[in-house]
């Protein structure tokens, strides 16, 4: 069922709202409001910390079309892990690479810039190797481990999958602190914007692949 603000929207914490109701994840986003890794948080709570009125939050969620698509928490366990391999996994391992050679390019061409993102490049390629070992033990190890009905084993596995999913939370914080959230500077050329909206994309991205296996995918096996 698609909650409504008759049903304690204010009570429900972000994750559990982004997983059931398609399109609170935008709104979330547009606010800055963490409903991965930080979304045990009641959506009350939440916008008190952001300062926002509850009151509109709640209106502006409890209006969106519930029917526009099927919630994640909806789909059938190999759909969602097909989705979460096809959409994310693959997407990531496309664009991570670029952004790193887009990064070096920026860091070498503006090194006298007192804006550039010094290091940038570096915590990206560390961020693609991290990710690279962190999908490989998903793909071989815990999906098909779910796929093949022993979710009883499966614990162990998704801890160590939570926790590095924290680390990669942590990562982006520092990449987009570095990137003063992917804002290029004034006059920035093509390839800085460029590599700046590549980084605001994959920020969207990662947050919404940890965002469908820790608070869609994971709970399924607990």
């Amino acid at each position: 069922m698609i909650p409504t603000a008759s049903q304690g929207l204010a009570g429900r914490t972000l994750s559990d709202i982004a997983a059931s109701l398609p399109g609170a994840t935008a709104v979330f986003r547009a606010r800055k409001m963490d409903f991965c890794c930080g979304g045990g948080v009641p959506l009350a709570e939440a916008a008190a910390a952001k300062g926002l009125d509850l009151a509109a939050l709640e209106t502006e969620l409890a209006a969106l079309d519930g029917n526009a698509a099927p919630a994640d928490a909806d789909l059938p366990t190999e759909t969602l892990i097909g989705r979460i391999l096809e959409r994310y996994h693959a997407v990531h391992r496309r664009e991570l690479p670029e952004l790193v050679r887009l990064a070096r390019r920026v860091e070498a061409v503006h090194r006298a810039n007192a804006d550039v993102p010094a290091g940038l490049a570096d915590l990206l390629e560390e961020m693609e190797a991290e990710m690279a070992s962190h999908m490989m033990k998903e793909e071989r190890i815990l999906f098909p481990m779910m796929l093949a009905g022993q979710g009883a084993m499966a614990g162990g596995p998704i801890a160590v999958m939570r926790h590095e999913h924290d680390d990669h939370g942590d990562r982006l914080g520092r990449i987009l602190a570095l990137t003063s959230d992917a804002t290029p500077p004034e006059g920035a050329c093509t390839t800085w914007r460029a590599l700046y909206a590549g980084i605001r994309k994959f920020a969207e991205d990662l947050t919404e692949h940890v965002h469908l296996e820790n608070n869609v995918l994971f709970p399924r096996f607990a």
